[in-house]
């Protein structure tokens, strides 16, 4: 009870207009908290001590957010509403759908893909994720590879014991190839999907010549580790990214190119999570706009790195705002450092008033200041190896984070101290 009325000093003191739940139509929360998972919330299934208590701070005595909470995860091997019942049942408070971010949730709307036939890689229900995500000719790797036995012969206790006959009728003439995160066999989709890149889509055809551009690619989830039980972070979907695109290199000679990269470090990715910020303030009465946003994480190559490119990218877009009323209306178009956001409708994205977008670096995952290499407390985080996609460019500036913190609720308390502070204006 005494964090809770802490909170609510706290709350006054950086809100003045911010009511009560009862009165939440009139609150005026100008901020908002992105919270990565894995590392900050739980490590495999463990949940981080420090997390239920840092959420005790963030609602009010029926259990609701007082402030616009997101889960921005690069997990993606679930739906939704599994993740926001994992997470409600880790924290003590109830999580909706609405808040959580999947490292795939962006591609609702690359809509331009939806109608044409898609190869999907990963692990879980998968076709029930991209048929959840708008997407209508779903094809996974386990049916290819039930439909051409032939290509996957590295299990040899896989093979087929005799000369399969016939290959169905079903077309598996494929325009798309979606890698939504990891597989458990990454031999078999390894393999299948460099022969659908090598045939341009149709494995039925023989290699007469390597197609190029090849067809598109489109990637959720570039983390090379990420952080479970063990002492040590384990393997990534960054990591199997790493083998597509050196052995497509190694047979073709030829760059593997992305469509899109979806996920942290993307900047479309935090410019979805802002969205989703933004929609729960409406959804909630929430009237004032968000000016900052918060994002908690304990990888400096995606978290840090996504949350200091997306502060980058609206503050040049406040920026040219700000230049279009002193202007007349005339806006400069050339933005210097800003990523482009990728074949994506932006419509859903327009109207974000967000202004910075701080980051904040936990110690309880992938980054450890005890044990990470190098040890040496006067060794900056950002002359570790960069661990990043190939296509990020590595900048120093980008893995430093805002703030660091030993854990999740010295993060919250530090949110709200920071925005108990008069804020400068504009």
């Amino acid at each position: 009870m005494a964090a809770l009325r802490n909170l609510r000093q706290l709350l006054r003191a950086a809100q003045p207009g911010l009511r009560p739940a009862s009165a939440r139509h009139k609150s005026q929360a100008t901020f908002g908290l992105l919270f990565d998972i894995d590392g900050v919330l739980v490590r495999g299934r463990t949940p981080i001590p420090a997390a239920k208590e840092a959420f005790r701070k963030l609602v009010d005595n029926n259990g609701e957010f007082q402030v616009p909470v997101v889960f921005v995860t690069n997990a993606g091997n679930c739906l939704r509403q599994a993740k926001a019942q994992q997470l409600s049942e880790i924290l003590d408070v109830e999580v909706s759908q609405d808040q959580v971010m999947l490292s795939h949730s962006p591609l609702r709307m690359f809509r331009d893909f939806h109608n044409k036939n898609v190869l999907v890689s990963g692990q879980g229900h998968v076709e029930e994720i991209a048929r959840n995500l708008g997407f209508e000719r779903v094809i996974t790797i386990e049916m290819l590879r039930e439909a051409f036995p032939l290509l996957d012969v590295v299990d040899r206790n896989r093979r087929p014991k005799e000369l399969v006959g016939a290959v169905p009728h079903k077309i598996f003439n494929f325009l798309t190839v979606i890698l939504f995160g990891e597989p458990i066999r990454w031999e078999t989709n390894l393999q299948l999907i460099i022969d659908v890149l090598l045939t341009n889509g149709n494995p039925r055809n023989t290699v007469k010549g390597v197609p190029y551009p090849h067809i598109p690619v489109l990637a959720c989830n570039m983390d090379l580790m990420w952080m479970a039980e063990a002492k040590m972070p384990r393997f990534g979907h960054g990591t199997f990214l790493v083998c597509l695109e050196n052995i497509y290199k190694k047979v073709t000679g030829k760059e593997l190119k992305y469509e899109a990269l979806i996920g942290k470090p993307s900047v479309i990715t935090y410019n979805y999570a802002d969205f989703l910020v933004r929609k729960l303030g409406e959804s909630r009465g929430w009237n004032a706009p968000i000016r900052r946003l918060y994002a908690i994480g304990d990888n400096p190559m995606t978290d840090i790195y996504g949350a200091n490119i997306y502060n980058r990218y609206v503050q040049s877009a406040h920026k040219l705002r700000v230049q279009a009323k002193v202007i007349a209306g005339k806006v400069v178009e050339t933005r210097e450092d800003v990523p482009e956001m990728g074949p994506v409708e932006e419509g859903e994205l327009a109207g974000s008033t967000t202004e910075s977008c701080k980051s904040i670096l936990v110690c309880t995952g992938v980054y450890c200041r005890h044990e990470e290499v190098p040890c040496d407390p006067h060794v900056s985080v950002t002359e570790t190896v960069f661990h990043g996609h190939r296509d990020f460019r590595f900048d120093p500036s980008l893995v430093e984070p805002t703030y660091m913190v030993q854990d999740v609720k010295e993060a919250v308390d530090l949110v709200f101290q920071e925005e108990s502070r008069p804020q400068e204006s504009n």
